[in-house]
């Protein structure tokens, strides 16, 4: 290795020599990746730097416990590899997220990045080589089935570590709302229009249910992302490992995470397609549709807060206009929406790369992992705001709600078994034309007893408790 004065060192590949920082501990694959990709300043992201960090940690381990590697090599590898995955070493991960389809930069990136450090562990120079990127760090890999297999592990670590507890609390924080409110009736509304009563309890069960039915969805998908690529190496062959490569590794990186990750049974599948991260998309997507018919109604319900339907009284986290002073606007709902218009965006670019499965190689890795961790990111953040931030801080305003229920046209359905349907509907309509209760228009026309009107009006008796 040669340092220059210029503050560069000269690394080399199989393509020849290439100029690296003197500092970086990455080396001439990367930096020709840098030279080629500057396409948007993202990297791969924390979640894939952790997942190939933990990826060549466990195959120094297997590789050292099949014979193929020596004990000193490993245990600096694993070091080196230990330092990536705990993040002490992400400002080596310079190469954009927009790079070749399989994402060889990145792998080779973490390559080059664990056998340099793993090099100054052991007091030996940087680009030195005797601790080699492909020999020792990627043996008995590929980029073609180390990639996929860090999508899978680093979702499916993701959705444990955050989705999956953001959207618990939120189901939670639901449930509490729906047994406080349980005993208040309000107006049900379907196309938008006046309902019979509903228990404001009842459309908050409701809401906590498309929540636990979105929890329920994404743990069967995330079966899909235990299954790991690893011992297909460059077609799904498994040329250049051992036989039992893929199997030690799920074993390992189970250890190393506490999830249940297994060998693909199918290594062709697993790396000419990413269907289980297109599923997981997918299930993602519904939950963003969930919490988008959640966020509208709650922040329908409290608009207002005196002029619209003002049934709930939203919690003042900022104040909401730069120039109507008092004013409270709905803005974690907006937030949350927000959030769920760009995972439904990430969802289109997810299932396009999907379609890029071409012979035994998907070649739209890079985006997919980004794309669908982005995802994941974006909903725990948002949804644990949500929950703790606006909908642990509704309020009911009975006063208003009561109001309401009195004013209600659909009321009179109350009255259709006694009085037949179109001579209920004529009701609603002079109730609606002269501005009136169904109990005024009723009472006016003497059509029953004071006490059967009590009863058969009562919004209470209208809802049938489940």
């Amino acid at each position: 290795m040669e340092t220059r004065t210029d503050g560069l060192r000269m690394e080399r590949d199989s393509m020849g020599e290439m100029k690296v920082p003197v500092g970086a501990l990455y080396g001439a694959q990367t930096a020709r990746a840098v030279e080629n990709f500057p396409v948007s300043g993202q990297g791969i992201g924390r979640e894939l730097i952790r997942a190939l960090g933990q990826i060549k940690l466990c195959a120094a381990r297997v590789n050292q416990q099949l014979g193929k590697l020596a004990p000193n090599l490993s245990e600096w590898i694993q070091r080196a590899a230990r330092e990536v995955a705990d993040g002490q070493l992400d400002a080596h991960f310079p190469v954009d997220v927009f790079q070749t389809g399989s994402g060889t930069s990145s792998n080779m990136n973490a390559n080059e990045v664990i056998g340099n450090r793993a090099l100054q562990l052991s007091g030996a120079p940087l680009g030195s080589r005797g601790i080699h990127p492909n020999d020792h760090v990627n043996l008995g890999q590929s980029s073609n089935d180390v990639f996929p297999s860090a999508i899978h592990l680093a979702a499916r670590t993701a959705l444990a570590e955050r989705l999956f507890p953001a959207l618990e609390r939120l189901a939670v924080a639901l449930r509490q709302k729906a047994d406080a409110f349980d005993p208040i009736v309000k107006t049900g509304r379907t196309h938008l229009q006046d309902a019979t009563p509903i228990r404001l309890g009842q459309e908050f069960s409701g809401f906590a249910s498309q929540v636990e039915h979105a929890l329920e969805r994404l743990r069967g998908a995330s079966v899909a992302l235990e299954e790991l690529a690893l011992g297909g190496t460059a077609v799904g062959t498994g040329l250049n490992t051992h036989p039992r490569f893929g199997q030690m590794m799920a074993v390992e990186l189970s250890c190393l995470t506490g999830l249940p990750f297994r060998e693909t049974k199918n290594h062709f599948e697993a790396q000419s397609s990413l269907d289980g991260a297109v599923q997981a998309s997918a299930t993602l997507r519904t939950l963003a549709v969930s919490l988008i018919k959640i966020g509208n109604d709650l922040r329908w319900l409290g608009s207002g807060p005196r002029l619209g339907l003002g049934e709930l009284l939203i919690p003042a986290v900022q104040p909401g206009s730069s120039i109507m002073p008092g004013k409270v606007n709905p803005v974690m709902a907006e937030s949350l929406l927000m959030v769920c218009a760009q995972v439904i965006g990430l969802d289109a670019a997810i299932a396009l790369g999907g379609l890029q499965g071409n012979f035994q190689l998907n070649t739209m890795m890079p985006l997919i992992g980004h794309d669908l961790l982005t995802q994941i990111r974006l909903l725990a953040s948002s949804t644990r705001l949500f929950a703790d931030r606006f909908v642990s801080g509704l309020q009911a305003d009975e006063t208003r709600i009561r109001a309401q229920n009195e004013r209600s046209l659909a009321l009179v359905t109350g009255l259709a078994p006694l009085l037949g349907y179109d001579r209920a509907a004529d009701l609603a309509k002079e109730a609606h034309a002269t501005g009136k209760t169904i109990r005024e228009v009723a009472r006016a026309h003497n059509l029953l007893p004071e006490a059967d009107l009590d009863r058969l009006l009562d919004p209470a008796l209208q809802v049938i408790a489940k």
